[in-house]
């Protein structure tokens, strides 16, 4: 087959490219950062795929299958659906299982959706993840296509992407080996969530490529297995005490740091909040979904690989000086790489919101 992954270098992605590599299809991947490929059938295109000109030229062919693992609004999906379904056999469209509404039984693809009975009106006035996934999934479902194939993965994992609650590992991972308390909240650790090995997800994935009966159709990806946040803590800091030796401190709070985050309170409201257990009875069809690994033992060995090398993205210091600030701690201002971001931190550590504000009128 002849493939086109956009965005295709993350936790699922990533799984892709080692399942296909050895089995003579033509790939090609594009990724915003540098790539160099070891396999004669993988090409790396640098570029961003959400950009109208670059998505023209790499469309200049056919594909019998695109991936596109690309975050898109809704109007942005709209300026360009038709044309990614004119070009392959097999669009693959990359939901989330973020788009189901509470359940009090597991969750099938039948399960409502937060867009389908949300009474929130403000929320739904917003083009929020989950949101902007469920009305692209409905540009697809009413277009007049049926060369498409949804998919809803649930919080995947792999060593690179460890997260705890709304957290990814740069909010809490980082500070333990740095020797500072993990900072997570109660009203998150109690909730269960399926947590879902990149691999395994990607597995999936190809499964249903090429697959007429997957035509038309929406299927999630998860692990049928769930556990408490609290049970994930628990493998976390089990792992780094006998992997550093020293046990991390965890201070925990009432409520999550991250709704005082703009535009991140309802990740915590309508997702971490619910309960996420999972029937992936439909996926069985074309895979058999008891091989995928536990939770538990994969968090596990992610979490060790992790740490051979550790190797971190960007820190948010604004969310470091407000989980100091709830754990009565400090970060040394050396630690932190600019000046402005010094100033960023000291003025959420310690209140001096108004510090922050003569900061960006004057000084930006």
């Amino acid at each position: 087959m002849n493939l086109l992954i956009l965005g295709g270098t993350g936790a699922m992605g990533g799984g892709i490219l080692n399942f296909l590599s050895g089995q003579g299809d033509q790939i090609t991947v594009t990724s915003r950062s540098t790539h160099l490929s070891t396999e004669k059938n993988i090409r790396f295109v640098q570029g961003n795929a959400k950009d109208m000109t670059f998505l023209k030229e790499l469309l200049a062919g056919q594909y019998d299958v695109i991936i596109d693992f690309m975050s898109y609004s809704t109007e942005e999906f709209r300026q360009r659906y038709k044309m990614l379904l004119a070009h392959t056999r097999q669009y693959v469209f990359i939901s989330s299982a973020r788009v189901y509404a509470q359940s009090d039984r597991r969750i099938t693809e039948e399960t409502p959706r937060l867009l389908d009975i949300s009474a929130d009106k403000e929320y739904l006035s917003t083009d929020e993840y989950a949101l902007a996934k469920a009305r692209c999934e409905d540009i697809l479902a009413a277009s007049n296509q049926r060369n498409y194939t949804i998919i809803r993965p649930s919080i995947t994992y792999n060593t690179y992407r460890l997260q705890l609650g709304v957290l990814e590992k740069e909010g809490w991972l980082y500070r333990a080996l740095q020797g500072r308390s993990i900072v997570f909240s109660e009203d998150i650790a109690c909730k269960y969530t399926a947590m879902t090995h990149g691999q395994d997800v990607a597995k999936g994935i190809c499964s249903v490529l090429g697959k007429s009966d997957a035509l038309g159709k929406v299927f999630h990806i998860t692990s049928e297995e769930s556990l408490p946040w609290s049970e994930i803590l628990k493998v976390y800091l089990s792992v780094i005490e006998k992997e550093t030796g020293h046990a991390p401190k965890v201070v925990i709070t009432p409520k999550a740091v991250n709704l005082k985050l703009k535009g991140a309170k309802y990740q915590v409201i309508y997702c971490r909040y619910f309960d996420r257990k999972f029937d992936n009875s439909k996926i069985r069809q074309f895979i058999n979904a008891d091989d995928f690994i536990s939770p538990a033992l994969g968090l596990s060995e992610c979490l060790r690989e992790f740490l051979k090398k550790p190797s971190f993205r960007e820190i948010n210091w604004t969310l470091e000086a407000w989980n100091d600030k709830a754990a009565h701690e400090r970060t040394p201002l050396k630690e932190i790489p600019t000046f402005k971001k010094k100033a960023v931190y000291l003025c959420h550590r310690y209140g001096m919101d108004w510090a922050l504000d003569v900061y960006k009128k004057f000084i930006g």
